[in-house]
């Protein structure tokens, strides 16, 4: 077995081999989720969902998922720009400090108090601190983000000269189906990424245990039309498992809800409950 530098550094990998419920329509390549088996969990919302075992080359989503529509990547974005701020230096490392200027960027009235401080790029990855991304993103520059995204193959890589937030309600966009195809890409080694970078993310994105695999991931959300903070929300949980030796899964979950509160825990939660459901996390259905 051909291991990733992922695997070869973070040593949290595994083979996933999923034993597949009643409720759960399979194919050769590919199983599907029914939706009516979640109804009370999604109540008003709408969920797509794609996650890959990359050991098997199977594929498990949510039945009626959207996966070729682009939505911005929102604070998802932090994945590739993490790497990119290491890649080019504008981080030195994982642990680089930043203080906050509160005259450059003065706190909105929807900042959690975590953002109004100082940051490493660790804790701003965590905290989903954006001030920090900004500066990070004008020492990077729109020309070196465009030749990155386009050869790492982000989405729609659209990114303005002098912009701070192109990956903030757009124009930077990608789909579902493109999420998983740059994570894929991401946890194989081949993006031409150091091998320590990659190891700096890991330690960035754990997110816990899931049955007894490892999670890693990355929330995102925003206003469905700019501006409106108190209506319709759109939002991300993406991110990928490590079982034993290897990374074994990857996968991206984006939602839309009637308002943020109602997606703002939902996104990680319904991720996790269709990760088991797809018996990609050695968890009992």
């Amino acid at each position: 077995m051909r291991y990733s530098p992922v695997a070869r550094l973070a040593g949290k990998l595994s083979v996933c081999l999923a034993l597949l419920g009643g409720s759960v329509v399979s194919a050769s390549a590919e199983t599907v989720l029914s939706r009516d088996q979640f109804s009370d969990q999604m109540g008003d919302r709408q969920s797509s969902f794609l996650a890959r075992d990359l050991m098997t080359g199977t594929v498990c989503r949510l039945e009626g998922s959207d996966l070729e529509t682009r939505h911005a990547p929102w604070s998802t974005f932090k994945i590739p720009n993490t790497l990119i701020a290491l890649e080019t230096g504008a981080a030195a490392g994982i642990d680089h400090w930043r203080d906050w200027d509160p005259a450059q960027r003065p706190a909105l009235q929807y900042w959690p108090e975590a953002w109004r401080q100082g940051q490493t790029l660790k804790t701003a990855f965590q905290r989903s601190a954006v001030w920090y991304f900004q500066d990070i993103a004008l020492d990077i520059g729109s020309p070196s983000y465009r030749t990155v995204l386009e050869d790492w193959r982000y989405g729609n890589a659209v990114v303005p000269d002098g912009s701070d937030a192109f990956w903030l309600g757009g124009p930077l966009k990608l789909s579902v189906d493109e999420q998983v195809g740059f994570l894929t890409r991401m946890v194989q080694g081949e993006l031409g990424v150091q091998n320590a970078h990659l190891a700096d993310l890991m330690d960035a994105a754990h997110a816990g245990p899931l049955g007894s695999a490892t999670l890693y991931g990355k929330t995102g959300s925003g206003p469905v039309r700019s501006g409106q903070f108190s209506g319709k929300f759109e939002g991300w949980y993406v991110g990928w498992l490590t079982r034993g030796d290897d990374v074994s899964v990857v996968f991206a979950h984006h939602v839309t809800g009637p308002y943020f509160d109602a997606i703002r825990t939902y996104r990680r939660d319904f991720a996790e409950t269709l990760l088991t459901a797809c018996g990609l996390t050695g968890a009992q259905q």
